[in-house]
């Protein structure tokens, strides 16, 4: 445009000179006065091109400036009404578009701080339901680091998140139970993203929680079975104990019966003061008292002490230790020992009389022990209901005895997982750090 404005001016003015000129010789006055009303509109011409280029210059400026998103350029007034006031409304539009830049780059500092921060574990996914970003929370959860979750499809997750998570509806949570014995609660919800709805998906544990009014429901039932039980029990085989004194006064045809029934009653009861007590031992855990102990050492006692169970179903036991010396670990000994004994006995029993093999192995950065069977492998339902007190796959099976080695493991501050893998091993995986 202002070449338009030149290209109009110039050849006006070159024809308006060549017509003052031809007064020059013939009437020098009027050739005076032509040259003075062509400098006065020169001058005239000139304000109006810089009156006209000016407001393009500075919305040339201002262009430029909201193309480099460049907030902090302001025009200064220059003194006309007309370009004062598109100056005005322009700083005014930039101050505006400032502070809401200023302003929504706190608030996104600030929610991915708070998701980065948060304990619950929150996973949020793009157009294509595929994982954009999990904070650290949500990769403990799941199990991967966050880098690695990033792009990954929803139902591709390893059971049992993949299948749950894919088909979790907004506003209907639901829950999650892991081999490891935790419980999560997942819930989905939705946020607009450039005007379409992207899901976003909250996973909070429950597994404390749970546990807590777990505990707190069969802890007060045990004691007060434990108590009634075990009272009776002591009158009972006091008495019957008693009556062996009358067996020399029966007929010698009665008195092998007579002793049999009172050695069936006392066993009897024996036996039920002692399933009383497994139950009692579950409440009464006492806090560990951690010391250093070899781990290599305490396996090798394990396997020894189960050698003739072993020997007699046919299990070969075979070792892949980190090294030959002591793998040093701190825990309870006795505590981490009994949990042991029952993680080896469960494998044992899940092998059967038919014969298989154990696989003991250790790894020292981080100390991590892998006890693996090839007997019958866990279905996902059984998975994660295993370390639910009283819940037992086997017939008379009492329910105790992962729930004592989740409490013993959980109060060390081990994290552990049970499950068939893709080899079919059923593997009890526990980190001892």
């Amino acid at each position: 445009m202002r070449l338009k404005l030149l290209l109009f001016l110039l050849p006006l003015y070159a024809v308006l000179i060549a017509l003052a000129a031809q007064f020059r010789t013939t009437n020098a006055t009027l050739f005076i006065v032509c040259e003075v009303v062509l400098l006065a509109s020169l001058g005239l011409a000139w304000q109006l091109y810089r009156g006209f280029t000016r407001p393009m210059q500075l919305i040339a400026a201002g262009t430029a400036a909201l193309q480099a998103q460049d907030f902090s350029l302001k025009f200064q007034p220059v003194g006309e009404p007309g370009l004062d006031q598109l100056v005005a409304v322009y700083n005014q539009m930039l101050d505006a578009l400032r502070h809401e830049r200023v302003s929504q780059h706190e608030q996104s500092v600030l929610l991915e701080r708070l998701i980065h921060a948060s304990p619950a574990g929150i996973l949020i996914l793009d157009f294509e339901q595929r994982i954009a970003s999990a904070n650290a929370a949500a990769a403990r959860a799941l199990g991967q680091p966050a880098a690695a979750l990033a792009g990954q499809p929803v139902a591709a997750l390893p059971a049992p998140w993949g299948p749950v998570l894919a088909a979790l509806a907004v506003g209907q949570p639901q829950p999650v139970r892991l081999p490891g014995g935790q419980t999560y609660r997942a819930a989905a919800a939705h946020f607009l993203d450039r005007g379409f709805q992207r899901r976003f998906i909250v996973l909070e544990e429950l597994t404390q929680e749970i546990r807590a009014q777990e505990k707190q429901t069969y802890e007060q039932l045990i004691r007060l079975v434990a108590h009634e039980v075990n009272n009776s029990i002591g009158a009972v085989n006091s008495l019957l104990g008693s009556f062996r004194y009358y067996t020399p006064q029966l007929a010698a045809a009665d008195q092998a019966d007579f002793a049999q029934a009172l050695d069936v009653s006392i066993g009897r009861n024996t036996q039920l003061a002692d399933f009383v007590a497994g139950y009692a031992r579950l409440v009464r855990l006492p806090p560990p008292a951690p010391h250093p102990l070899d781990l290599h050492q305490l396996l090798r006692n394990l396997s020894q002490l189960l050698s003739a169970q072993s020997a007699a179903q046919g299990v070969a036991w075979h070792w892949q230790l980190t090294h030959e010396g002591p793998l040093e670990i701190v825990a309870d000994s006795q505590q981490l020992t009994q949990a042991l004994l029952n993680v080896a006995k469960n494998a044992l029993e899940a092998i059967g009389p038919g014969g298989g093999n154990v696989w003991v192995t250790t790894t020292a950065q981080p100390p991590t022990l892998c006890l693996a069977n090839d007997g019958a492998p866990l279905t996902p339902e059984v998975s994660q209901r295993l370390f639910t007190p009283f819940f037992s796959t086997k017939a008379g099976g009492q329910g105790i005895g992962l729930t004592l080695v989740r409490d013993i493991l959980l109060a060390h501050g081990f994290a552990f997982q049970l499950a068939t893998g893709s080899n079919g091993r059923t593997e009890f995986r526990v980190r001892l750090h």
